[in-house]
Formats: C-alpha cells, sequence, structure tokens
C-alpha cells in the first residue's frame, strides 16, 4: 500500500511537471514526498503545496530563491482524508541560479479528527540561512528534526 502511494504522488509530480511545460525562465523543482509508514496514513485528499524563499517570493511562475519556507495543505475531502507526511524534499533548479535542495521535516498529520487537529502544515527555514552549517557547504537545507528517535 505504500508503495501505491509514493508512485501515484510520484506520477502526479511528472505529470505536473509534463504539463506545465516550463519556458526558458521558469524553475524546475522536483518534490520527493514520503508518507509515514502507521496505519492509514495515507489519503485521497487534494494536498496543495506552496513554497517560498527568503525575499518573501512564492507561488506559481517565474523562479524563487532557494526554497526554505513550507505550506503544506489538505482539503479534508475523501474516505481517506487523515494524511501522516514525514517529510517532503525538494530539488530546485533554473536559469542562473544553482541547484537547491531542502529538506522539510514535516511529522505531523494534517487531519481534523487527530492530533494536532489541523489541514495545514507551515515550516519556516529562512531565517537558517546565515547560521552556518554542521555538515559543510554542499549539503541540502534541513527544516524541522532529523534527530527525533526511531
Amino acid at each position: 500500500m505504500k508503495g501505491c502511494q509514493l508512485v501515484s504522488i510520484s506520477f502526479f509530480v511528472l505529470l505536473f511537471s509534463v504539463a506545465a511545460r516550463p519556458t526558458d525562465n521558469d524553475c524546475v523543482c522536483t518534490l520527493y514526498v514520503k508518507t509515514g509508514w502507521m496505519m492509514k496514513a495515507g489519503t485521497d485528499s487534494r494536498i496543495s503545496v506552496v513554497l517560498g524563499d527568503r525575499s518573501g517570493g512564492h507561488g506559481r511562475g517565474s523562479c524563487i530563491g532557494s526554497p526554505c519556507r513550507l505550506n503544506l495543505t489538505s482539503d479534508g475531502s475523501g474516505w481517506h482524508h487523515g494524511w501522516y507526511c514525514d517529510y517532503i524534499e525538494i530539488t530546485s533548479t533554473g536559469p542562473q541560479q544553482p541547484c537547491a535542495q531542502t529538506v522539510f521535516y514535516v511529522d505531523q498529520w494534517l487531519a481534523a479528527d487527530i492530533p494536532p487537529f489541523q489541514l495545514t502544515a507551515f515550516r519556516d527555514g529562512c531565517y537558517m540561512r546565515d547560521e552556518p552549517r554542521k555538515h559543510g557547504r554542499n549539503v541540502p537545507l534541513i527544516v524541522g528534526n532529523p534527530e527525533s528517535p526511531a
């Protein structure tokens, strides 16, 4: 079941990137979405993702800077409306821009009937851009707590 969810999300991202047909000035963002491992963690709701950069740029259209802000929203529809998002890994690139990678650890249910009883998760790592990175220069920006106990 988990494999089907990952395949369907990957297919949707592939379909979206083919349908968008980027022009020479557009960026390309690839999203890898990891659903949680627990029972009923998958969803059939509509999920939307809005990315933002440090300058406040967001949305669709021309390139934004390195993504450091994430707004993840479920519309709460469907028979399996609850969704547990483990993390989202984003790789973006565009003309005259270096490749950037960000991992947003969401670790949260997007559901009205499971704590924290919210259909939206917001993660902001833009303030972290000026801090020195612990693992070197060419590592992804990590937003959230990747060292949570297993």
